[in-house]
């Protein structure tokens, strides 16, 4: 009995040691893979970043994965010069865009999920239309509007824009929000005597940061990165968003300029980095909010 016992042991030890070994091996080969993929990723984050300090001459093609053999910082100098009035104009773009497409879509998201009218379901699919028609397609439209109407070339048309776009997707995310909330919530607050704009102001209002994250995140990325709409209705790169200044810093002159080129690049993607870093944390949870009821 007692050699049944340790022969049973013996296995089961044996066992382990090779479940610990396929575990390590499995684990040795994730390991491996995500710093592969890590590297695949931050390839380009290195070209910019040892480019942007090297000189005019060191700046070549040919030595793009070589490290400057002089370091210069007069590349982010010149960036800075020329890309500082358009940061300033995005961020003019950006942040009113952003808000307003926000609060539209939450008022939106509201009213189509907890205070149905007969059409609703209609009137929310035509809503998401939006979101499938590319900006191509309506360009020469929007032109010859913008051109009748005299309203005229620059931010101000921007944010108006931008703001109409972005209102299928911030009707959508908050949709899909609010129905996760309980119905007996918004019937509590009726029975209180609240109204619906009460009811939306004073209950759901304070409950919708999560999602008020992701649009906010999801509309200040597309707002600043928009190239399309910023060149048709931006006006010259004095009156227009920082992608007009980056398009002229790379374009301006008769031999390019990859140093203030990469410099310039990676100055106008730190104002996103930086509400990345902020608010990327309650990013995924937003879009999570919503998907499950109950």
């Amino acid at each position: 009995m007692s050699t049944n016992v340790v022969a049973k042991e013996i296995k089961a030890a044996k066992r382990a040691e090779r479940n610990s070994q396929g575990f390590s091996a499995s684990k040795a080969i994730r390991y491996v893979l995500l710093i592969v993929s890590l590297a695949i990723v931050l390839m380009p984050v290195y070209v910019l970043l040892i480019t942007s300090f090297k000189t005019a001459t060191d700046a070549d093609p040919s030595t793009t994965w070589l490290l400057p053999t002089e370091w210069s910082m007069q590349n982010w100098i010149n960036a800075w010069d020329s890309l500082k009035g358009g940061i300033w104009r995005s961020l003019l773009l950006v942040i009113p865009s952003s808000l307003i497409s926000a609060m539209l879509g939450s008022a939106n998201g509201f009213v189509l999920s907890k205070w149905r009218f007969p059409g609703s379901n209609a009137v929310f699919t035509l809503i998401l239309f939006g979101m499938f028609i590319p900006y191509q397609a309506v360009m020469i439209p929007l032109m010859r509007m913008v051109v009748n109407t005299g309203v005229g070339f620059g931010i101000p048309t921007l944010i108006f824009m931008h703001i109409v776009y972005g209102i299928p997707i911030c009707t959508l995310i908050f949709r899909n929000y609010y129905e996760s909330i309980p119905t007996e919530l918004i019937e509590a607050a009726k029975v209180d005597g609240a109204g619906m704009l009460r009811t939306y102001f004073s209950v759901v209002l304070p409950i919708s940061v999560p999602s008020f994250v992701v649009v906010i995140i999801w509309q200040f990325t597309s707002a600043w990165n928009d190239f399309l709409f910023a060149l048709f209705f931006g006006g010259t790169s004095q009156q227009g968003p920082v992608t007009l200044a980056l398009n002229e810093l790379a374009h301006g002159s008769i031999m390019a300029d990859y140093g203030g080129s990469m410099a310039g690049a990676l100055l106008a993607s730190v104002p996103t980095l930086i509400v990345y870093i902020a608010l990327g944390k309650y990013f995924v949870g937003g879009l999570m909010s919503g998907s499950v009821k109950g």
